[in-house]
């Protein structure tokens, strides 16, 4: 980054499940929690597409230090409001339980046309992610940012993975998340774009088709935001703690900043294959980082841990700049799933959000241990402790 070049702001959305602390299952109360919610966190929270889910997001944040507080503050302030209704939150990317059946939709009039459109789509939408905002000059440079980070999407989506159980079975799956949002007409990998033009060409006629409603469904995983001047990455899971979720953003903030210098120097972005992107999603959703993954410049399967080396490489002088690498270092680590990320998580006893949910159903067999872990770890202490 040249010295008249600041370092770009970041922001994340998250999206949480309302569980029954009882039963542990997920319950349809998002916009009583969403009321009680916006008394401390106004326009921060809103609704989603199901009821079972509630959104909040932080304001533009300099660096890792002030993201972690307002994750912080957001948290406390949706746990507060959940157990003021005798709920708790969970942080997962699909729900661990629930009873069965169609989820309820939020009754917005916003929704209508999407529900027309996807029809049962909706009632299987129940997910949550991490979306993260990085500013970005205008759109040509965004355009060109996505191409750059399309061939890193397969590993972010690895490091985050958090949403092996579906309905109280393990789905063999890291991120089951990934692997059933592919149903969406516009989601997963995007194509590669040649200019902002060429962008705009191509959401025009998929709009045309009627395969976007309103721009809102355009749920490609890296995407120019519609409505902020950012780029915005949604490949991962929502990440069960705050310093997985802090630490994640700005590592996403640093691939940003370096794919910002490519393009300054006019790289447009390398064009990998969009069968060879979709395989490494596959098999990144299925193993997380505890095996092999696909290198989708080659097509060749390598340790999951070697692309996570890669990926060290290419933002370590972004993560310098902005006093960030030792913390993001560390914390990457053990999501990866031991020292030296060596991609071999099950056995090294690894942090990851797969790993910990299934080591949780491991100790009884039981799926609710599971969402009692969750409950323990998304909100922070103080809120549990209010909760109580």
């Amino acid at each position: 980054m040249s010295s008249d070049e600041r370092i770009p702001t970041v922001g994340v959305e998250e999206e949480y499940f309302l569980v029954d602390p009882e039963t542990r299952e997920v319950v349809p109360a998002g916009s009583r929690v969403l009321r009680r919610a916006e008394t401390t966190l106004a326009d921060q929270v809103s609704g989603e597409l199901t009821e079972y889910q509630i959104e909040a997001k932080t304001p533009p944040c300099a660096g890792l230090g002030e993201l972690r507080g307002h994750l912080d503050r957001m948290r406390t302030a949706v746990a507060e409001a959940a157990a003021a209704e005798g709920l708790r939150m969970a942080a997962t990317g699909t729900p661990v339980l629930s009873a069965g059946g169609p989820a309820p939709l939020r009754d917005d009039p916003a929704y209508g046309p999407g529900l027309a459109a996807y029809r049962g789509l909706n009632e299987n939408h129940t997910h949550c992610a991490l979306h993260t905002h990085v500013e970005v000059p205008d759109l040509d440079h965004a355009v060109l940012v996505c191409n750059h980070l399309r061939p890193w999407l397969p590993v972010l989506v690895a490091l985050s993975a958090n949403s092996p159980f579906r309905d109280g079975r393990d789905t063999g799956y890291a991120s089951w998340r990934t692997a059933a949002g592919g149903q969406w007409p516009v989601a997963g990998p995007p194509p590669y774009f040649r200019s902002a033009d060429h962008y705009k060409q191509l959401c025009a006629t998929l709009e045309d088709a009627g395969a976007v409603v309103g721009g809102h469904t355009l749920l490609w995983d890296v995407r120019p935001s519609a409505h902020l001047p950012t780029v915005e990455i949604r490949a991962m899971d929502v990440p069960v703690g705050v310093e997985q979720a802090a630490v994640l953003a700005v590592l996403v903030r640093a691939l940003v900043v370096q794919a910002l210098e490519q393009v300054r120097r006019g790289e447009p972005g390398p064009d990998v294959c969009p069968a060879l992107l979709r395989a490494a999603y596959w098999r990144a959703a299925r193993d997380g980082c505890t095996d092999h993954a696909l290198d989708v410049h080659n097509g060749r399967p390598v340790p999951a841990g070697h692309l996570l080396r890669d990926l060290f490489a290419y933002v370590r002088p972004a993560l310098e700049e902005a006093g960030e690498l030792a913390a993001v270092t560390e914390a990457v680590t053990r999501l990866a799933g031991g020292e030296g990320g060596d991609g071999d998580g099950e056995r090294a006893g690894g942090g990851g959000g797969a790993q910990r949910q299934r080591a949780a159903f491991a100790r009884r067999g039981d799926a609710r241990d599971v969402v009692d872990e969750l409950i323990r770890h998304t909100a922070p202490a103080h809120a549990l402790h209010a909760a109580h």
